[in-house]
Parts: structure tokens; sequence; C-alpha cells
């Protein structure tokens, strides 16, 4: 009998160590996968073009005129954002706005050659990738950052140029327009105030048109965008209708890869705007990742390093937007101002015209 006892009492002391055990593994584990960080961390920043932006110069309409719409612009690519989608269509959609706005050098606010017409440039970057499109010289497209995007992703090329271009576009399904379209009084009467500036002054002493700084100031409001998704990539966009009063089918920086726009995953997206010949020279956008990547510099460094030490030492001014694989943000120029707005993965929006903002 008390062999059964001690018996009975083994087992129930075995089967009680046990349950608490298990009720302990089945407890624990959900814990464990609840406690994980699901936050993904994006961003995306904006410019309208950089120059003598000065607030004297501005009229309270124009400057309201200006900040809604770089924040409609902002917001659109932000939603795409928040939503999931990716930093390319973001980039895109976003340019879109500003493109098809007049306020500034690209789509239809485009300015004037000297020939009187209008000539767009533009080019994306997929920083996964390192994949990159670019259209230079186009008369009736009008919106040259998607057709960037197609040349990116449909063709074998990077850069395509005038009618060739056009003809892409056309067989991609890109709307086309009459060249009328970019026209606005606005942009035509600063285009005969530079060749009267430009004569004036080659009579006077023979200097060139770009030594003179109102037609050198001329050429700024070129729009641009980078952004970081969800899923880590970064992209960056450019848009341009080039200088006022520009010869022989002069192409600037904006559709060249590396010194308009530049994106790459390991560091950081860049979008340039300013005098595109020396951001040409001194291969802007990509000395700026160059930089972050050998030198193992910030964003911030980087930047400041070029466009407030190397440009200037060139000759060159402007600006430019960038966004790191982190999510931080720089917009650097040494110009009187720089349109420009930025929103982070909180929402929070910041637009500024001005130096000091």
């Amino acid at each position: 009998m008390k062999k059964l006892v001690f018996l009975f009492s083994l087992i129930l002391f075995i089967s009680c160590d046990q349950k608490p055990s298990e009720n302990r593994e089945k407890t624990e584990t959900p814990k464990t996968e609840t406690t994980k960080d699901t936050v993904q961390n994006f961003g995306i920043v904006i410019h309208g073009g950089a120059g003598t932006i000065l607030k004297e110069n501005m009229t309270d309409s124009l400057e309201k005129a200006y900040k809604a719409k770089l924040e409609e612009a902002i917001r659109t690519g932000h939603e795409i954002l928040a939503n999931g989608g990716t930093s390319l269509e973001a980039v895109q959609r976003t340019i879109n706005v500003m493109e098809n706005s007049p306020l500034f050098n690209a789509g239809k606010g485009a300015v004037f050659t000297n020939e009187e017409t209008n000539e767009l440039d533009s080019s994306i970057m997929d920083g996964e990738t390192l994949n990159a499109g670019a259209v230079a010289g186009v008369t009736v497209v009008k919106n040259p950052i998607n057709l960037a995007y197609e040349v990116m992703v449909n063709s074998d090329h990077v850069l395509l140029a005038g009618k060739g271009a056009e003809r892409f576009a056309k067989e991609q399904g890109i709307e086309i327009v009459d060249p009328e379209y970019f026209y606005t009084e606005r942009r035509f009467k600063s285009l005969q105030k530079v060749k009267e500036a430009e004569k004036a002054k080659s009579q006077e002493n023979n200097k060139t048109a770009f030594s003179d700084p109102f037609i050198k100031d001329s050429k700024f409001g070129t729009v641009g965008c980078v952004a970081l998704d969800k899923n880590g990539n970064l992209a960056a966009g450019t848009s341009t209708g080039g200088m006022t009063n520009k010869k022989y089918n002069r192409i600037g920086d904006s559709p060249i890869i590396g010194a308009g726009t530049y994106a790459n995953n390991k560091t950081c997206a860049v979008s340039s705007t300013g005098w595109g010949e020396f951001f040409i020279r001194g291969m802007v956008a990509h000395d700026i990742s160059a930089m972050m990547e050998y030198k193992g510099v910030s964003l911030q460094e980087a930047a400041s390093e070029v466009i407030q030490k190397k440009l200037p030492e060139l000759g060159g001014d402007g600006g430019i937007i960038a966004i790191d694989h982190n999510g931080n943000i720089a917009m650097e120029f040494n110009t009187a101002g720089m349109y420009r707005a930025n929103m982070n993965s909180k929402g929070e929006l910041k637009i500024g015209i001005y130096g000091k903002e």
C-alpha cells in the first residue's frame, strides 16, 4: 500500500512540474514575436531652383503661390511613400506637379532659347540598381521626367536627345503637346530682357553673356526631387528648361547622371540646381555620394564641402537637395535663396525660399 501511495505521489509531482514549463513556452513565444520593431522610415525632399531669390523682390501673392505649389508637389510624393509606393514613383509624380506649373523653369514654365523655342532636359536614377535614364533638348514632351523614366526601363540607353528622344516618346505613349503649350508671357519677356542686356554688354566691353550677372541668374529654376521609400530604396530626379537665351542646343547638368542627378542605396540621392556648366565639371551630385562612400563622412558634411567650397572654387553657384539611406536630409546652396521643401515619415513639413529660414 505504501508503495502505491509513493508511486502515485511521484507521478503527480512530475506532471505538476511539467505543466508550468509548457505554459511558459506557450505564453512567452507570442510575446517575443509581437515586440519586433515594425516602424518603416521614409522621406522626401524637393527643390524648385536656386539663385538671387530675395524677400524684397518677392510679392506676398507670388510667395504664397510658390509655397502652395511646393506643398502640393511634396505632399503628392509623400502620400505615395506613406502608402508603400516606390521612391521612383514618388519622384516622378512630385516632379510632374512642378513641371505642370508655370512657376518653375521646367515643363510648362520652361525658359526660351535664343531662337525663341523651349528645349527641355530631364533625368532620373534608381539607387537600388544604379540604373538611370535621361533626355535632352526635347520640344514636344509635356513631362520630360516621365520620358527619362521610360528611357531607363524600356531602352538599352541612358541618354537620348532631340528628335530621337521625341520619336522614342511617341513609341512609349508619352504625352506629346504642341510647342505652343510651353509659351508663357513671363518667360518670353525674360528672354527679351536678356537679349537686350546681352547686346548692350557686348557693345560696351565685348564680354560674353555668361559674365553678366543678370544673364547668369536667368537660368535658375530647375526642379528636382529625392526620396527614400519604405523598402530602403533611394531615387533622384531633375527636370529643367535650361538657360534663358541658350544657343547651339546647349545642354546643362540636369540630364547628366552624376552632375545633376545621382542615387545610390549605399549612400544618398541628390538633385542639383544652378549653373550647369560648373556642376558638370565638378560632377557635383556624384561627388557628394563618393565622399560619403569613400571617406565615410555624413551627408551634411559632404554636401557642405562640395557646395560651399569645391563648387565656388570652380566659379559655380547653385544648390542641391539630398537624402541618405537613413533618411537624413541636406538642402545646401551658396546662392541668396532656393525654393525647397521636405517631409519625413512623421508627416512633418518644412518649406523654405530664402537663405535664412
